[in-house]
């Protein structure tokens, strides 16, 4: 998480194509966020790939026009956004390609502060998931078991899994700021 009043987070994803012949990866942009700083790399050779933002008409398009017809089974929200990766070759034959995605989102209504704190509520859907909190902040409440973890910076980073089959998994973290001693308020942990 950026600094509070930003509204902002950014988001380091791992993720696999393991479609034979893909040529393209697609990432939603979720409704309401406004994505900036986005990279993507390869993470068999370390080096960035090409991509662009486009609608979801442009997406289905795009895997419509896929050399193996098995490729255009996915459905796009027309008028959502998409990060469109051009892999730098086509995913092998019973074979995967490993990509890295970054990008920044800012959403009010995701994160923000209130009463003191600050709150980060979101729905996560892929399998495992970490949150860092902003320096200098200390968790207050969690909605979901996770693993709390000091960073070398010294931030707070909480680690969880998402066990349902396929489902979102709710997460509402809340955190305050710790005084300028460093020293943790009256009546906390």
């Amino acid at each position: 998480m950026l600094a509070p009043e930003s509204h902002q987070f950014k988001i380091y994803y791992e993720v696999t194509e393991t479609r034979p012949g893909a040529r393209f990866f697609f990432n939603p942009i979720r409704e309401g966020s406004e994505a900036s700083d986005e990279s993507v790399t390869d993470l068999a050779t370390g080096q960035p790939l090409k991509f662009e933002v486009v609608t979801g008409s442009q997406a289905q398009t795009a895997q419509a026009n896929e050399s193996n017809p098995s490729i255009a089974g996915e459905r796009f929200n027309a008028a959502g956004k998409y990060i469109k990766v051009h892999l730098a070759h086509p995913t092998p034959p019973r074979g995967e390609y490993r990509i890295a995605i970054v990008k920044t989102y800012k959403d009010a209504k995701s994160y923000y502060e209130e009463g003191g704190l600050i709150v980060f509520k979101r729905s996560l859907s892929i399998p495992r998931n970490s949150v860092v909190l902003p320096e200098g902040y200390e968790i207050v409440s969690c909605s979901v078991a996770a693993q709390v973890l000091s960073q070398p910076d010294g931030r707070i980073k909480l680690a969880f899994v998402n066990p349902g089959s396929g489902g979102a998994l709710e997460v509402t973290i809340k955190a305050r700021r710790l005084p300028a001693n460093g020293k943790k308020p009256e009546g906390s942990r």
